[in-house]
């Protein structure tokens, strides 16, 4: 796996490009001198972990003949300061769901994703603690 990172202008807006072609961009916020006019890295890391669990736990669910008519998550990072950085220290997901979904397949799922099948909170989970929820059918299960 590889990808290139490019900068487009004279601050810290950066166009990434990885083997077949996909294009992310990623810049700073104003305040630390970006042009804010595109995601943040650690934001971006946020992403990834939800687009991971959100794979997982469809795939999951579709090989079940569950019927997955809207998925969403919403995930917020707290961050604590280390020296100069500012890791997260915690990420807490909630995900909603909805369709035709057994609550103890949607729970299963979940707990899959985070604990066997995603990379991305494989790859974080020593460094920051992962927190998640599932909301079916706007019921928290």
């Amino acid at each position: 796996m590889k990808v290139t990172l490019n900068r487009i202008n004279d601050a810290y807006h950066f166009q990434a490009k990885n083997e077949r072609g996909h294009i992310i961009e990623l810049d700073s916020r104003a305040e630390f001198g970006g042009s804010d006019l595109a995601a943040s890295p650690m934001e971006l890391l946020l992403v990834a972990l939800a687009g991971c669990n959100a794979i997982d736990i469809i795939s999951i669910l579709k090989k079940q003949r569950q019927e997955v008519t809207s998925y969403k998550t919403e995930v917020e990072g707290i961050r604590v300061q280390i020296d100069e950085a500012k890791p997260f220290k915690e990420i807490n997901l909630i995900i909603y769901l909805e369709g035709n979904i057994l609550p103890e397949k949607a729970l299963k799922a979940a707990q899959l994703s985070f604990d066997k099948y995603c990379s991305v909170s494989k790859t974080i989970e020593s460094t920051a603690k992962i927190n998640y929820k599932v909301i079916l059918n706007n019921l928290a299960i």
